[in-house]
Parts: structure tokens; C-alpha cells; sequence
């Protein structure tokens, strides 16, 4: 059908004025997610006047520098997208407060993304990063910065830095501090307390309950243990954290 195929779907002016909306905080966002665009709309232009605007889950390539129009813009989302360079032109967006790139492809950022002085959030998530620059110090009013599921191997000092960093996803990058081994997982069980007394001196019921113990040690000992049989806690957040009221049924007195 027309406007579909290999250059995505075709986005009209009629069909953008009909996709803006008022958002929770007053401001005028244009939702142009998941509609299946592969190049971004000219149309648009005509509504550069909104404070948000949303191409995420989409097909987009490449960003162009007629972004710059869009300078009441506070709130862009671009994650999603198949996006492997930004333009300069980022840079002229001033009042962003919002910036998601994530799970696009990009390999690097413009120098000119560090003038955009007033952000708070930034995702970066998901891309194909090897280095981010130094300069990415001075947006000081960041508050939160995903970086995660990249191939960074260094993080700016100037960056951990930030004075008003609040969250710093940084996980699944191959950098130093996530290299080392983790401790084995202990299946032995720890003893924590050992009474050494006769049997003889034992009561019926504790001697029935020490025997019951010896036996089950003796069936741990006849265990060997397969790459099958390691121990996997997913739902424990830290340790004993969803076993702390029954732990005693567990553990070995």
C-alpha cells in the first residue's frame, strides 16, 4: 500500500496535529511512537512549537539538523530506534530537561551534546558505546545518567563527579571493577554452634533428633555434586532477604 514499505510509514500533517496531546505537567507533546516512521517527518516542522515530542519505537536512521527548530523542546525520546550518530544540531536544544537515547546504535556522541546545559536525565543505555568524553562533566544539573549494556571499559572521573548525580546505571559494560571473579557459592552448609557430649548422656528425643542429623550429613557427604546441581537464589535481593522467617527450618543447628 502507499506510504509503507522500505522508507516506513508516511506521516501527514493532519496525522501529527491529531497526535498531540496535553501531558500530565501542561505541556504539549507530540506522540509519534511506535507508527512505524523510518524517516523523520518534514511535517512536523509545522509544530516545533511543542514542548515534548516522542519518536520512540520507531525505524528512524538519522536525526536532522533541523531538529534545531524544535527549540521549545524539553522533553525528547528517541529511544528505540536504529539511530548510530547524533546530529550537531543536538546541541541547540537548550531547554532540555529529558533526553532518552536508549537501545539505538550509537557508537558516538557530538561534542555539541555537552552544551545542553539544563539536563537532568539522560539514557544512553543500550547502544554500542566504547567511550563517552570527558566533557560529559559538565552537564552538572544531570541527576540521572543510564549508561548501561554498552562496551565501556573507563568512566570519566568528571562524571562520576557530577554534583547532582543521583543514579548511575553503569551495568553490563566490560570496565575493570565488574572483572573480578565472584566468590564461589559455599553449598556446604555452616555450622554454628557444636555441643561435644556422650550419647549416653542424651535423652531419648534428643538422641532421636542428633541421629536424624548424623543420618542427613551422611547423605550430603554421599552427594556429588554436577554443574546442575549449583544453588540459584534469582529471587533473593540479599541474602536471607525472603527467607528470613522460616531460616530455621533450614539451617543446621
Amino acid at each position: 500500500p502507499k506510504g509503507k514499505g522500505p522508507q516506513g510509514k508516511r506521516i501527514t500533517l493532519k496525522v501529527a496535529k491529531n497526535s498531540v496531546r496535553v501531558a500530565f505537567n501542561g505541556r504539549r507533546r507530540l506522540d509519534l511512537s511506535k507508527m512505524g516512521i523510518a524517516t523523520f517527518p518534514k511535517c512536523i516542522l509545522e509544530l516545533a512549537d511543542v514542548e515534548e515530542l516522542d519518536l520512540s519505537r520507531n525505524m528512524l536512521k538519522k536525526i536532522p539538523n533541523i531538529i534545531e527548530k524544535f527549540q521549545n523542546l524539553m522533553w525528547l525520546d528517541l529511544h528505540s530506534n536504529q539511530l548510530d550518530e547524533l546530529p550537531a544540531a543536538i546541541g541547540t536544544l537548550h531547554n532540555l530537561t529529558y533526553l532518552n537515547l536508549c537501545n539505538n546504535k550509537l557508537k558516538g556522541l557530538p561534542e555539541e551534546l555537552t552544551l545542553l546545559r539544563n539536563l537532568r536525565t539522560l539514557n544512553l543505555g543500550l547502544n554500542c558505546l566504547e567511550t563517552i568524553p570527558t566533557t560529559l562533566g559538565t552537564l552538572r544539573e544531570l541527576i540521572e545518567l543510564g549508561l548501561f549494556d554498552n562496551a565501556l571499559t573507563v568512566i570519566p572521573k568528571s562524571v562520576k563527579k557530577l554534583p547532582k548525580l543521583e543514579k548511575l546505571n553503569v551495568k553490563r559494560n566490560p570496565l575493570p571493577e565488574f572483572a573480578e571473579e565472584e566468590e564461589p557459592i559455599d553449598t556446604v552448609k555452616r555450622i554454628e554452634s557444636l555441643y561435644l557430649i556422650e550419647k549416653k548422656d542424651l535423652c531419648g528425643s534428643c538422641l532421636q533428633t542428633c541421629q536424624g542429623e548424623r543420618d542427613e550429613l551422611h547423605k550430603l557427604e554421599d552427594m556429588t555434586p554436577g554443574p546442575s546441581n549449583k544453588p540459584s537464589f534469582p529471587s533473593l535481593v540479599t541474602p536471607n532477604s525472603s527467607a528470613r522467617e522460616n531460616q530455621e527450618e533450614w539451617r543446621m543447628k
